[in-house]
This record gives structure tokens, sequence and C-alpha cells, in this order.
């Protein structure tokens, strides 16, 4: 399994939507800036808002309105996606905001799997008339519509090719999961390279002196 990241814009033509819906959604958890980890769904109007910015991806995007229900259903479906990205990376170590509460492998897959089956379906009549009719089972949309979707994106992104390039970015400060473009990358975006130069460099000669 490997996922991939929007990081760099040059990149993310070479990333499907599932991709990047799922990447987006391990990537509400980052760095602060100021050396801690932030949550960008902390509250309902966090998620209200990241909803809202990605309307060609997610159902009725203009109008929804998160409540605690459906931040509670994103946020473990997420913890989830992320145990499955450290599990997809390995022998590789995780996102270092994970290394310390992920979950099970089969309690993160049980969350996946029934997350990606709270999208209800009903039967739907079709008859034309010039032809028998048919009937359709077709999606109910609903409060755990959003969940649904998400897991099903995620679901694509672990079965499809893309996940072979899924790493987590150990650079200083960094908690990113990007895929990685070419077989020398080790960064997720060249500011996480030049600050892991760094440090590198300060290691030795603190080690020299």
């Amino acid at each position: 399994m490997e996922f991939a990241a929007p990081i760099i814009s040059s990149m993310q033509a070479t990333i499907s939507g599932d991709a990047r819906l799922v990447l987006d959604l391990a990537l509400t958890i980052r760095h602060d800036g100021h050396g801690k980890v932030a949550d960008d769904l902390s509250d309902p109007a966090g998620l209200t808002a990241w909803v809202r910015a990605r309307p060609d991806a997610l159902p009725e995007a203009a109008g929804f309105v998160a409540d605690e229900a459906a931040l509670a259903a994103v946020r473990d479906l997420r913890a989830a996606v992320r145990a499955l990205f450290a599990r997809a990376v390995r022998p590789a170590e995780p996102s270092p905001a994970d290394a310390a509460r992920l979950l099970p492998l089969a309690e993160a897959v049980r969350r996946l799997n029934e997350a990606a089956a709270r999208t209800p379906t009903v039967p739907v009549l079709h008859w034309a008339e010039d032809a028998e009719p048919v009937v359709r089972h077709e999606a109910v949309r609903g409060g755990d519509e959003l969940t649904a979707v998400l897991a099903h994106a995620a679901i694509a992104f672990l079965d499809g090719p893309e996940r072979q390039r899924l790493r987590a970015c150990h650079a200083p400060r960094c908690v990113r999961y990007f895929l990685k473009e070419h077989p020398r990358q080790e960064w997720c975006k060249p500011s996480c390279g030049n600050r892991a130069r760094v440090a590198r460099h300060h290691e030795r000669h603190r080690r020299s002196a």
C-alpha cells in the first residue's frame, strides 16, 4: 500500500483524484510551524471549511455544514487512513505524528471497510418508452455519504499503483506523507530538504566539537 500527497503544484498532474482526496484528508494533521502538530479538523467548523474547499470531489460540498457526529466519523476514518499509510511505507518509519498512536492494522481495516459501507442504496425503477423496465440500485444521499466517499477514495488509492510511491517525510518538524516523484526524492518539498541538510550539518559539527 502507498499513498500520495499534493504538495508541489508541478507534481499534482501526476496524482489521481482519489489519491489527492485521501492525501488531503491525511494532511489535515500537519506541523503548525511552531514546533507542534496542528489538526485542521479539530472542530465542526474546520471540517465544514475543508469539505467546502473541495466541491469537485465531495458530494454537495457547497452547502455542507458539519456537526459533531460527522466530525467524529471523519476523524475516525482519518485515523484509519493514517495507520494504513504507516503500514504502506514500511519498512520505513511512519510520520512522526503517528509514531505513538497508530491503530492496529486490523482495527484500521475494519474502520475503513465500515465507513465505505455507509452509503445505503435503494432500488430505483427506470422505464423508457421503448424498453423493458430496469431496476438499478442507487446510492441514497444522506448523513454518512461524506465518510463513505472518503473511504471509497482511500480504498481505491490503497488498491492502486500510486500507493507504491507513498513515503513519510522525516525532515525536522514535518509530519507529511507524500508521493515519491523520482528515485532520489527524500522529502515532500524542497524546504524540507533544506531543513534536513542544515540539521545534518549542525549535527556533524556538534559531534566533531
